[in-house]
């Protein structure tokens, strides 16, 4: 959605964070139970967007305002950063996605030189991993009118690749001549030609920007290829479909929900806030497969109690549930900028959101969701280290985001302190979440005990086939301080490793266990208190 945003650094190499810069830890962070990791403070970033590549999860693509793109190798540890340029130029509303082939996905608007402002979307591509991207193509160009507010997905049974967004006649116009439109367009050939746009929504909204504005348009695919997508506007919540490769759609949308109070609220402390819908559905094996969800947040419940919502679809969107909370917290707190992913490994529903449940001012957490019952209930855990405090006068962009795959969940969002932008991710995987994943790595990990420790601690971990191993501690630095196996070849079974500080001369502090087999790492981290 076309905003303020603010000044882009102006190196624009191939920025590589370390652990030095990216392992960042908050006041309080002895007792979280999550690792908070900085992705970029350097470059102004918010409005952000995460995904995990389902074919190694190792391998993650992140994006933020303005212009920057972020690679991870290592599960999200740590990052590489590229300052993006097209032949359109680069204006915000980042979007990424993976295809099953590899390829990494980079949308965005634009201002192109010769042409009007955001007066198309633009699609780049990368086929080595983020190194090097193309100059872009481009969507729905239709002479000067904006396209705004695009997001898309990846067909996982043919790599298709679908976009929605909103086109405005004239952005900002309050004539009631002009309106805004939801419309689609698809790519067969990975993301170099596109289809001709086509309009969704049956009633237009207006081109304001606000709770008339139809807006949010964000589309999914079922389990037999079907194209879903919700959107808001005057109507509250919209649902189209598509059983035909986004050929043909509905007759007539259908009537999801209402929107009490609207999509555009306010929000203490946030120059602009938004509860737009985001739109899933189960692809996995689970009893739920097929299962639509739609998730956003309002303020029915009052402007001092915004929370988070689903709804969901068992009949290919005919039907809605109605709206369900998510957050979990007694009423007359806030809770807003909600992004929701599937695992579609088994089917459990994450979100992350921002969240006040704990003060009286405007200091704010992070918070997860996880259902794994199909969105019948909800728990709710913190995930950022410590609160921050937001700025009025201080852009935040529209949306975090959350990726998942087989319990390994990767929140995005935005944090200010000192008035200093700044991303974070937290590494959430199934050692905190108890939940069972599916796993084909060579080895799996468990908690060390004790941790926090003042002597010594053990380090467990079970081995499924015969590997070379290696065991390492790093400290905060990302700096090898113990090697405790090196290159050892290991049979099936548990091994029990016991780690004492002392022999290594280390103080007091934050250190990472890391295993090491046939390519992948686990971190696992300890704090040392003599």
């Amino acid at each position: 959605m076309f905003r303020q945003v603010c000044c882009e650094c102006a190196n624009h190499k191939l920025l590589k964070f370390c652990l030095p810069a990216v392992i960042f830890f908050l006041s309080g962070s002895l007792s979280a139970q999550y690792v908070n990791v900085v992705i970029d403070s350097i470059s102004g970033p918010n409005e952000t967007a995460v995904f995990i590549n389902p074919k190694n999860p190792d391998q993650l693509l992140g994006g933020a305002n303005l212009r920057s793109t972020y690679m991870s190798n290592d599960g999200g540890y740590t990052w590489d950063r590229k300052a993006m340029s097209s032949q359109y130029n680069v204006w915000g509303d980042p979007c990424v996605v993976i295809d099953t082939l590899g390829y990494y996905y980079y949308f965005h608007l634009s201002w192109p030189q010769s042409g009007a402002f955001i007066d198309r979307i633009v699609c780049q591509r990368s086929i080595d991993k983020g190194q090097t991207w193309n100059t872009g193509y481009g969507i729905g160009l239709d002479g000067s009118k904006a396209q705004d507010k695009e997001w898309a997905c990846v067909n996982p049974y043919n790599n298709d690749i679908y976009v929605t967004w909103t086109q405005f006649d004239v952005y900002g116009s309050a004539n009631p001549n002009d309106s805004s439109i939801i419309r689609f367009s698809k790519s067969t050939d990975r993301g170099i030609n596109w289809s001709e746009p086509v309009r969704l929504s049956e009633k237009a909204g207006d081109c304001v920007d606000d709770d008339n504005t139809v807006e949010g348009a964000v589309p999914c695919v079922g389990p037999e290829g079907q194209i879903y997508v919700s959107w808001a506007g005057p109507l509250g919540i919209t649902f189209d479909r598509s059983t035909d490769g986004g050929e043909t759609w509905l007759d007539h949308d259908i009537f999801v929900t209402g929107f009490p109070g609207g999509w555009n609220y306010e929000i203490p402390g946030i120059s602009r806030c938004n509860g737009l819908p985001v739109t899933c559905c189960d692809l996995s094996n689970s009893p739920y497969r097929g299962t639509i969800y739609i998730n956003w947040t309002d303020q029915r419940n009052g402007s001092d109690d915004t929370d988070v919502w689903i709804v969901k679809s068992t009949d290919g969107g005919n039907t809605w549930s109605p709206p369900i909370r998510v957050n979990d917290d007694l009423p007359g707190r806030q809770q807003f900028f909600t992004w929701m992913a599937v695992d579609q490994v088994n089917g459990n529903l994450w979100f992350v959101f921002y969240d006040r449940r704990s003060y009286d001012d405007t200091r704010t957490d992070v918070y997860l969701a996880v259902s794994t019952d199909g969105g019948t209930s909800f728990r709710n855990f913190k995930v950022s280290e410590s609160p921050f405090t937001p700025n009025a006068n201080i852009f935040f962009g529209d949306y975090n985001g959350i990726s998942v795959h087989n319990n390994m969940v990767r929140p995005i969002w935005t944090r200010l302190i000192q008035n200093n932008l700044s991303i974070l991710t937290a590494i959430v995987d199934t050692v905190y979440t108890g939940l069972t994943p599916v796993d084909h790595a060579p080895f799996s990990v468990e908690t060390s005990y004790p941790n926090p420790f003042d002597e010594s601690t053990y380090f467990s971990f079970k081995v499924r086939e015969p590997a070379s191993v290696n065991l390492d501690v790093y400290d905060i630095f990302g700096r090898t301080v113990a090697r405790i196996i090196e290159n050892e070849v290991l049979q099936p079974g548990k091994y029990t490793r016991r780690f004492d500080p002392a022999a290594y001369n280390l103080s007091s502090g934050v250190y990472y266990f890391n295993l090491h087999s046939k390519g992948q790492n686990k971190y696992r981290k300890i704090v040392f208190q003599k």
